[in-house]
């Protein structure tokens, strides 16, 4: 019985170490439980609070969201008021220009670009007579770029409203080595006579560019060319200028022509034509004319330019400016219409002597009627014109000024010289004498 009391002692010894052995790991077990549950509960809390802080964050841009969204509106509103105090301002400007309540006859429009001191005196010529016709010709000045010294000299004129065009799209012309110039001019033109047209609502705009001076009846003149044009719905535009009118080759102030060549240089445009122009800002003739004058109306002294000078010495320069008062209102102006024209003209070349061969000048100086010049083509024309000293250029088959075919221009003062094309026979009604 003893015996056996001992050995339940001896193993009491192993079973005590492994009680303790199974305490301990499961001591050890449980520590690392709570080792691990400590860190999650701190990973836990940590996630938390980052949850927390990003949603503290996207509330604070939710709320700058909407405070920038209120600043929009209220920007969007004050621009708004803005543009409508602009409106404002533009339509008393332009009240204040055609004050009196009287219809404008048209809108003047200078077109400038970088020439400070050309505007300069182009604009002292055209106040020096648009003055007294203030509310019948409201004048502004469309300017191309932002040279600064332009823009400062135009705003320096309260007798007219600025305007500003701003061009930044690349140039593509249409065939190489063209100057890019005429492109962005020509953007110009069509954005200037837009805003004249279409937001302003003038039915008329006379077209002036900035190294011009004008004659005294510049007005009566345009005044008079808008009744016409009004009535013959052929004529395209009237225009001030005569390429051929230099000194040596004019006479009558009083005389006016048709014309199948653009003259341009100080010229007037329907609404009505623009509205065909614009969508393609191409000139589209339709079988329709121009009016010029045979002294001109407007004096180009921009001999530094987009066209860098050139014709200026020989042809330009020399221009006649017009020093006549004219009464254009007395003046009956129905033999430029369509319909009575063609006869009065070409009554005018049967009654001039043709004469050909060698020396045309000398012959034609040593007659003291008008005179009459067949040509048979642009060579043959070019070198005629080259003889008398006019114009010899061409544009799309026209010669510059020619009506029909027909160019006409003086020699010692009143008598007529007409240059005849092959054409002009059948379309005037010429014979081939």
């Amino acid at each position: 019985m003893a015996r056996i009391s001992c050995d339940l002692r001896f193993l009491l010894i192993p079973a005590a170490f492994m009680f303790i052995y199974i305490q301990m790991r499961l001591f050890q077990t449980q520590s690392q439980y709570a080792d691990r549950l400590s860190s999650a509960i701190e990973s836990e809390n940590h996630c938390t609070s980052q949850m927390r802080g990003l949603i503290d964050e996207v509330s604070i841009k939710q709320s700058r969201i909407v405070a920038l969204e209120d600043m929009k509106n209220r920007q969007d509103e004050e621009l708004v008021q803005l543009k409508d105090l602009i409106q404002t301002f533009e339509k008393k400007g332009i009240a204040k220009l055609t004050q009196g309540g009287q219809m404008p006859v048209a809108a003047v429009v200078v077109m400038a670009c970088s020439r400070a001191d050309y505007l300069e005196r182009t604009v002292k010529s055209v106040l020096t007579y648009q003055t007294p016709v203030a509310s019948k010709y409201p004048l502004f000045i469309s300017q191309d770029g932002s040279d600064q010294a332009v823009k400062s000299k135009s705003l320096s004129y309260n007798q007219l409203t600025y305007m500003q065009h701003l061009d930044f799209e690349p140039v593509v012309t249409e065939r190489p080595g063209e100057l890019t110039a005429y492109y962005k001019i020509a953007r110009h033109y069509k954005w200037a006579l837009d805003q004249l047209f279409y937001k302003h609502k003038f039915s008329r705009v006379i077209i002036l560019e900035d190294d011009m001076e004008i004659a005294p009846d510049f007005f009566d003149y345009f005044e008079a060319a808008a009744s016409l044009m009004d009535r013959d719905k052929t004529i395209m535009a009237a225009s001030s200028w005569n390429d051929n009118g230099q000194k040596q080759f004019v006479h009558d102030p009083y005389a006016l022509y048709r014309s199948d060549f653009f003259p341009g240089l100080g010229w007037m445009l329907k609404r009505s034509t623009w509205d065909e122009l614009s969508p393609k800002l191409k000139e589209n003739h339709k079988g329709r004319q121009f009016i010029r004058p045979e002294v001109c109306r407007t004096y180009n002294f921009g001999e530094h330019g987009s066209s860098l000078g050139q014709f200026f010495s020989q042809y330009l320069e020399p221009i006649k400016l017009n020093d006549v008062t004219v009464d254009w209102k007395a003046k009956d102006l129905g033999y430029l219409t369509e319909g009575n024209y063609t006869k009065y003209f070409s009554g005018l070349v049967r009654q001039a002597r043709p004469i050909q061969g060698s020396d045309l000048v000398l012959k034609a100086q040593n007659i003291k009627d008008d005179v009459r010049i067949r040509y048979k083509d642009q060579v043959e024309f070019e070198r005629i014109a080259g003889e008398f000293g006019i114009f010899e250029e061409w544009k799309d088959g026209v010669p510059r000024t020619a009506y029909k075919g027909v160019v006409v221009f003086r020699i010692q003062t009143t008598r007529r010289v007409f240059l005849v094309g092959p054409d002009s026979v059948m379309q005037l009604g010429i014979r081939n004498s």
